[in-house]
């Protein structure tokens, strides 16, 4: 299973148009180990302060950011199940991803014809989340193995409501909030249309944008943390999952330095920009050694040292 996010929802509710907008955000690939990519997964950078503050303080050449895969996957109605609609390649699309984005459609539009003619956010919501447990069941109930990260209704979820975020009553955020997701509010039209303008213009607008927001969060929601390197050549952001030790963080960047570990050189990125450089951290003794059993910290900046 890839660690990428699904997103899922009933037809006409604005799946494509947020993958649009995604993958617009879409990364050079050319720094990424990905061979080929599918055209309906999006590779797209996550936002990260961080880098742009540690580059500075490095005069690092370039800053490679780190990423997380979007999979735009077919619209589910109801029947989904028992194979309505595309329903058996949509949910075997889904128990490849780890997480998903549920695109709801919160907003008014009588050209936008609704699958379900009424537009309702928690029934459609309903639906979804019930086809999920239904094709749970029907597998339990066949008795296949199947590991549990692999059942549909578990996945960790995050809401997103396609609506102007100033319409959106609290009422409603609390009672999605309650399914146990996260929620995200964003005007995905809006969204598409203003990454064909300036920042400039933008501002004029007063557009303010809410897909940083949503990356962060299926981000989070995967269970990933970022640690940095820095140096002249480059600012770099790299994921492992949370828990990894500081070999496997050394695995992450070659595999011999997983294999071949000595010892991690580490501080946080904070108190390295305080200390105003490496060789000022290592002089006023903030630089730890870190041995196998260290747990790489989320910001971490890491200097493996390795046979």
């Amino acid at each position: 299973m890839k660690l990428s996010v699904g997103i899922v929802g009933l037809p006409n509710v604005g799946k494509s148009t947020l993958f649009q907008a995604l993958t617009k955000k879409q990364v050079n690939i050319a720094n990424y180990p990905f061979a080929t990519i599918d055209p309906n997964v999006g590779v797209v950078e996550v936002p990260d302060d961080r880098l742009y503050k540690l580059a500075e303080l490095s005069k690092s050449a370039k800053i490679i950011p780190t990423v997380v895969e979007f999979v735009d996957i077919a619209g589910l109605v109801k029947g989904a199940n028992k194979g309505e609609g595309l329903g058996n390649k949509f949910l075997a699309s889904i128990r490849e991803v780890a997480a998903i984005v549920q695109v709801v459609r919160g907003f008014e539009n009588a050209d936008i014809i609704h699958v379900e003619k009424t537009v309702d956010p928690l029934r459609d919501i309903d639906i979804v989340n019930t086809e999920l447990q239904l094709k749970d069941l029907e597998t339990t109930e066949k008795g296949s193995e199947i590991p549990i990260n692999q059942l549909l209704a578990v996945k960790p979820v995050i809401y997103l409501l396609n609506a102007d975020p100033k319409e959106v009553s609290q009422e409603l955020l609390a009672r999605v909030k309650n399914l146990g997701g996260v929620v995200v509010v964003a005007n995905l039209k809006d969204e598409l249309e203003m990454q064909l303008l300036s920042d400039e213009e933008r501002k004029e607008f007063g557009f303010v944008s809410h897909l940083s927001e949503l990356i962060t969060k299926a981000y989070e929601i995967l269970d990933l943390i970022t640690f940095l390197t820095t140096g002249t050549d480059e600012t770099r952001a790299w994921t492992v999952k949370k828990g990894s030790t500081a070999p496997q963080a050394g695995g992450a960047i070659h595999s011999d330095f997983e294999k071949n570990f000595i010892k991690a050189e580490t501080i946080q990125w904070g108190k390295l920009l305080e200390a105003g450089g490496w060789g000022e951290a290592v002089a006023k003794g903030w630089i730890r050694q870190e041995g196998k059993e260290y747990v790489v910290q989320d910001g971490d900046v890491i200097e493996i040292k390795h046979g």
